[in-house]
């Protein structure tokens, strides 16, 4: 397994940053290889993205979810990979969000671009103009405040 780590500070308070978060629909907007992202209930995903070239779909659930605090997500089918994005509090304007995903390169084009870093370069760009679509936006698209316990346990709405 590969990993990547990226943190960035963005100047919103925290609610509306972990809000629009939430809404994995509006991915594409911000994330360069992500096509399409569908929700299929508060704890499964429909990926669509072109890793390496090619096209990709995956399914991924979310095994854990904390309003304003965290949400972390395993893969089901398809590309293998997991993660974890947590926000944290810098005062009352700027939230510091920190993603970590691992993820299994598959094939010599894969490899290649991972051991080159370029997984890294696109997380870092992924997020950044995560940063630029909130700040702009001065406000989020919308927001799920529900809980998922541990472990990708029951789903309860706040």
């Amino acid at each position: 397994m590969a990993r990547v780590e990226h943190s960035i500070d963005v100047k919103a308070p925290i609610r509306p940053v972990y809000n629009q978060w939430t809404q994995f629909e509006e991915f594409p907007r911000f994330m360069d290889k992500v096509s399409k992202v569908q929700q299929l209930d508060e704890k499964r995903l429909h990926w669509h993205a072109s890793l390496a070239g090619k096209e990709e779909q995956w399914d991924a659930v979310i095994t854990e979810q904390t309003p304003d605090q965290r949400i972390a997500w395993t893969s089901t089918s398809g590309a293998t990979n997991a993660g974890v994005v947590t926000f944290h509090y810098i005062d009352p304007e700027t939230t510091r969000v920190m993603l970590q995903l691992d993820f299994e390169p598959e094939g010599v084009v894969e490899n290649v671009g991972s051991a080159l870093g370029i997984p890294q370069k696109q997380i870092e760009g992924d997020m950044q103009r995560f940063k630029e679509f909130i700040e702009a936006r001065g406000h989020e698209t919308g927001g799920w405040r529900g809980e998922i316990e541990r472990g990708g346990g029951k789903a309860t709405q706040s």
